[in-house]
């Protein structure tokens, strides 16, 4: 076994939707495995986009990334984000949104969001590392539910190879 496999293979952290608009006017999302908060103060968010993927192309000309989690009952979004392709269809016209601050669209049924600045890009192999700065998030809810997590999400087919 080589990499990292042997270590990645006991992780079940949470899978995210990561969507922006760039400067043209173009939306696009995508589902996201690799993401963590990296700083406490100031807080800082890195999220890793596919260079195969569409999503990565818009955002390299985007302003602004929201990074959305979703609970454990909405893998149809997941799948939705993960299985299928922008290049093909319009993946806001079959789900709930709204237009969020610097124009990035906002899921309208997630279980929390934010939205963060674009402050640096780092070049990492076969994705790309979104720096973000949060300038928006959701509040808090009444209840935390159980998260979409990986093992949740390992049947869905990317819609671009990884």
């Amino acid at each position: 076994m080589t990499g990292l496999d042997g270590f990645t293979d006991v992780l079940d952290y949470p899978v995210y939707v990561v969507t922006t608009t760039a400067a043209d006017g173009r939306r696009a999302g995508c589902l996201v495995g690799f993401a963590s908060q990296c700083s406490i103060d100031p807080p800082r968010f890195m999220v890793w986009l596919s260079t195969a993927n569409r999503t990565c192309r818009v955002a390299r000309g985007a302003s602004h990334l929201a990074v959305h989690t979703l609970r454990r009952d909405q893998k149809g979004t997941a799948e939705l984000f993960g299985g299928r392709t922008g290049d093909d269809i319009d993946k806001f016209g079959r789900v709930d949104w709204w237009q969020g601050p610097a124009g990035v669209p906002v899921l309208a049924d997630c279980c929390a969001w934010f939205v963060g600045r674009v402050q640096e890009l780092v070049e990492g192999g076969d994705h790309v590392g979104f720096l973000l700065a949060p300038v928006a998030t959701s509040g808090p809810g009444p209840v935390r539910p159980p998260l979409l997590r990986l093992s949740d999400v390992v049947d869905v087919t990317a819609g671009h190879p990884a």
